[in-house]
């Protein structure tokens, strides 16, 4: 299972109520870093997509979620377990430090 896409529109229903966690990626276009983790978090989605699932949002396209959230910079992702949020990390991490930050935060 590979990462998929959310909006605003859809976001409550892929998202906060989604039956497993979910690690929202905000992100943008013209990021760098965010496109560097970009290969790592499809990874991480095929080998651990029966336990989290990974969607992406772009902020540019959806202004009023990561504003709800107060995303200030990005990648900014945010674990979600039950409609909340359980973890949060800003900025690229290599593959490692990402698995072993959603390992703990699941």
């Amino acid at each position: 299972m590979a990462t998929t896409k959310t909006t605003d529109s859809d976001f409550s229903t892929q998202v906060l109520q989604s039956d497993k966690p979910v690690l929202v990626d905000f992100w943008a276009e013209w990021c760098g870093p965010c496109k560097a983790i970009g290969p790592a978090l499809e990874e991480i989605s095929e080998v651990k997509g029966d336990s989290i699932s990974i969607v992406k949002l772009n902020i540019d396209e959806n202004p009023l979620t990561p504003q709800q959230y107060n995303v200030r910079g990005i990648p900014t992702l945010l674990i979600f377990k039950d409609g909340a949020v359980v973890a949060e990390k800003v900025g690229a991490l290599p593959k490692s430090q990402l698995e072993n930050w959603i390992e703990q935060s699941i």
